[in-house]
C-alpha cells in the first residue's frame, strides 16, 4: 500500500487570482516561513484536496490522469508534490524545518522589519509621508482623549476611518515623554495569551522606541500569560500599521507598548468571561496596575476590525456592502459598539458570545481587553464603514475616541 502523502497546511492564504490572463489559485504563506507564491491552474485545483492526510500518490496520480485525460502524469505529479513540498506548504519535515529556522531568527533579531512596507504603503519614506499628510492630517483632537481605536485593515480600504481615528489624537505636549500602547488584534496567536516582544519596530521612518521597562514588568507579573519574542509579532500587520501613524504624527522615535491580543475562544463557545481564566485575569491585573500608575503618560491605541462576513469568510452569504443582508449586520455591529462607548463590558462580551461570534470579529478581544484596563471611560464612534474586500465578501471597521470623566 502507497504511504499517504502529507497533508497540506492548513494555515496557508487561498486567493483567485484577479488576473484574467493568470487564472488560477494563489496560494501564500501568513506566517512567511516561505516566500514562495504558487499559482496552482484552475485543472489542478481540485488536485490540491489528494493532499488531506490520507490519500496516496496513487490517488494523486489517479486524479491527474481524470483530470488531464492522459495516462503518463509521472512528471506531472512530481511537479506538484516537488512545488508544494520545496515552499514549505506541507505538513512534513520540510515545512517543520523552514518553521523552526525562521521562529530562531526571529528570536535574535533587534528589531521587528516593517513586512508590509512596499505593498500596503509605500516603502519609500517621502513617498509615505506625502500620502499620509494627504490622507491624515495632524492630529486635532482634545487633551481628554485618551484612547482611540482605529482599522487594521488595508489603508486602501479604511483611508476615511483612518482619518477619523487619528485626528481624534490629541496633539502632544512639549516635553510629554508619552508610551503608546498599541493593542493589536493577533489574527495567528494562541488563543488567551498575549504576545509581547522587546524589540523595536522598524519602518520607512526610522525606529519606533519599545518601551522594553514595561514589558519585563508584564512579564514578571503575568508571565504565564504571556508568549515573549511571539513569532506573530513578526508577520502582524494590525501593530505594524498603527505604527507607522503614530510615527507620522508623532516622529520616528515615537515609543511603544505592543501587545497582541489572542482570541478569548474558550469563553466565546463555552461561556463565561475572558478572566475566569487566571492566566487572562492575571494580564488584566498587571496591565491594569501599570496603567493606575502610569496615568496620563500611557495614550492607548487599538488596531482592530469588526465583522468579517461573506465568501471569503466561510459563509454562504455573498456579501455587498451597505446592501441587503449587510445592513442588519450594521445593526448588530453598532449594537457591540453602543456597550462599547458605554463602558460596559459584560454586556459588550454577551453579544460577542452571541452565535458564537457569528460576526467574527477580529478585534474582540483587544476591544474587550482595553475595557477591562481601562473602565469608566466615555466613548464615541467617529466614523463606521463597510469594505468590500472582494466581490462577495465585506469587513466592517470603524474609529472610536474614548475620553476621561465619564
Amino acid at each position: 500500500m502507497s504511504e499517504a502523502l502529507p497533508r497540506l497546511r492548513f494555515n496557508l492564504d487561498f486567493s483567485p487570482s484577479a488576473d484574467p490572463n493568470r487564472p488560477g489559485l494563489f496560494i501564500r504563506d501568513p506566517y512567511h516561513y516561505s516566500d514562495a507564491t504558487l499559482l496552482v491552474p484552475p485543472p489542478l485545483v481540485q488536485a490540491l484536496e489528494c493532499f488531506n492526510g490520507a490519500q496516496s500518490s496513487v490517488d494523486l496520480r489517479a486524479e491527474l490522469v481524470r483530470i488531464t485525460g492522459e495516462i503518463q502524469v509521472g512528471e506531472l505529479e512530481k511537479h506538484l508534490f516537488d512545488s508544494l513540498n520545496e515552499a514549505g506548504f506541507l505538513e512534513n519535515d520540510k515545512y517543520r524545518e523552514l518553521k523552526a529556522k525562521r521562529e530562531a531568527e526571529f528570536v535574535t533579531e533587534t528589531e521587528r522589519e516593517a513586512i508590509f512596507a512596499g505593498s500596503a504603503y509605500p516603502r519609500d519614506r517621502m513617498r509615505l509621508a506625502n500620502l499620509l499628510t494627504g490622507r491624515i492630517g495632524a492630529p486635532a483632537g482634545d487633551p481628554p482623549t485618551v484612547a482611540v481605536a482605529a482599522p487594521h485593515a488595508s489603508p486602501d480600504g479604511g483611508w476615511d476611518t483612518y482619518k477619523a481615528a487619528y485626528q481624534a489624537l490629541p496633539p502632544l505636549q512639549d516635553g510629554m515623554d508619552r508610551t503608546f500602547v498599541i493593542l493589536g488584534t493577533s489574527h495567528y496567536g494562541a488563543p488567551d495569551r498575549f504576545g509581547m516582544t522587546r524589540k523595536q519596530f522598524a519602518t520607512p521612518f526610522g525606529i519606533a522606541r519599545t518601551n522594553r521597562s514595561l514589558v519585563d514588568e508584564l512579564e514578571a507579573a503575568a508571565g504565564a500569560a504571556i508568549r515573549m519574542e511571539d513569532y506573530c509579532h513578526a508577520v502582524e500587520h494590525s501593530i505594524e500599521f498603527q505604527v507607522v501613524f503614530l510615527q507620522h504624527l508623532y516622529g520616528p522615535e515615537v515609543r511603544i507598548l505592543p501587545v497582541l491580543c489572542g482570541p478569548f475562544v474558550k469563553s466565546i463557545y463555552q461561556g463565561g468571561m475572558p478572566e475566569d481564566n487566571e492566566d487572562v485575569a492575571r494580564f488584566f491585573d498587571a496591565l491594569g496596575n501599570i496603567s493606575a500608575r502610569e496615568g496620563n503618560r500611557l495614550f492607548w491605541v487599538l488596531g482592530v476590525d469588526m465583522a468579517h462576513m461573506g465568501r471569503r469568510y466561510g459563509d454562504p452569504l455573498r456579501a455587498k456592502a451597505n446592501l441587503g443582508e449587510m445592513l442588519a449586520i450594521e445593526q448588530r455591529d453598532r449594537q457591540r459598539i453602543e456597550q462599547i462607548t458605554a463602558g460596559d463590558s459584560r454586556a459588550y462580551w454577551s453579544l460577542v458570545q452571541d452565535g458564537h461570534d457569528d460576526l467574527k470579529w477580529c478585534g474582540a478581544s483587544p476591544l474587550y481587553t482595553f475595557m477591562k484596563i481601562r473602565p469608566k471611560l466615555k466613548g464615541e464612534l467617529v466614523d463606521y464603514h463597510q469594505w468590500q474586500i472582494d466581490p462577495d465578501s465585506v469587513v466592517s471597521f470603524g474609529a472610536l475616541k474614548f475620553k476621561n470623566g465619564a
